[in-house]
């Protein structure tokens, strides 16, 4: 066996699921728009007149409305049924070659639409990054906090969440000893949205992203070279969290996505 080879190879296999999601049509390529929106009807369609104006779409497409209980309907132009948006999380409906969802920033709720059809799901560019570095897949301790930590988490958009926070790991990389909260993902998956000195010049400025591996009741394992560009790096449609001031690494950690030029 070569652990180097097996390492890059394990890489290699997870960078390709990495750009099969992105470029699916569930990504973050393809958003076309975001529009904040509250209980009411808005008229979609490509002329300037219509309250959503939507490139590639009929003149006037139909109207989506929000109800007061939040749920949303579309009514096609000339139809005489309304179309349910289904799912939990942020319900969505498709119809043609949009998508479109109601998604949820804070207390604000916006009608976010995704091209099926967009030229931009057949990028098949790997995205700059760091070489591979072995030494960049550590394995923390997890502490589990009791009670949760409750936080405000600001996002690029300037629309705050509150956050439970209930793992924080505990590491040494590049030296240092360093402890990240986990704010968002789930007990399997923990989400730590952070930010390192290489944001400076390398990586993306705001924050990167990186999934927790391998969980246990007191560890974690953090691959750095698997550290991603937030949605919001590829759409300015996207409102990404920002890192809370425990993730803020005075230290450059050079793994993982680089900046998108």
């Amino acid at each position: 066996m070569n652990p180097i080879a097996d390492f890059a190879s394990a890489h290699e296999a997870w960078r390709q699921t990495r750009m099969a999601k992105l470029t699916d049509v569930r990504g973050w390529l393809n958003l076309i728009g975001r529009w904040p929106i509250s209980v009411g009807t808005y008229t979609l369609g490509a002329l300037p007149e219509n309250d959503v104006q939507l490139v590639n779409a009929p003149d006037h497409f139909g109207q989506v409305t929000l109800h007061p209980d939040y749920s949303a309907s579309f009514l096609p132009a000339g139809g005489k049924e309304n179309l349910v948006f289904r799912g939990e999380g942020n319900p969505e409906l498709e119809i043609g070659r949009f998508i479109m969802e109601i998604s949820r920033a804070g207390t604000q709720l916006a009608l976010r639409i995704r091209d099926k059809e967009s030229a931009a799901l057949a990028t098949t560019e790997k995205l700059p990054s760091f070489p591979l570095d072995p030494s960049l897949r550590i394995t923390a301790r997890l502490e589990k906090l009791d009670p949760p930590m409750e936080i405000t988490i600001d996002t690029i958009a300037g629309l705050p969440n509150r956050a439970s926070i209930s793992y924080v790991a505990h590491f040494d990389v590049v030296g240092q000893a360093m402890s990240m909260l986990a704010t968002y993902g789930t007990p399997e998956r923990p989400q730590f949205v952070f930010r390192d000195m290489t944001s400076l010049d390398d990586t993306y400025e705001k924050a990167r992203f990186l999934f927790g591996e391998e969980v246990t009741q007191d560890s974690v394992v953090l691959d750095f070279n698997r550290a991603v560009n937030p949605p919001c790096a590829f759409t300015p449609f996207a409102v990404c969290p920002l890192p809370p001031r425990e993730n803020l690494v005075s230290a450059r950690i050079e793994a993982g996505e680089k900046r998108i030029m």
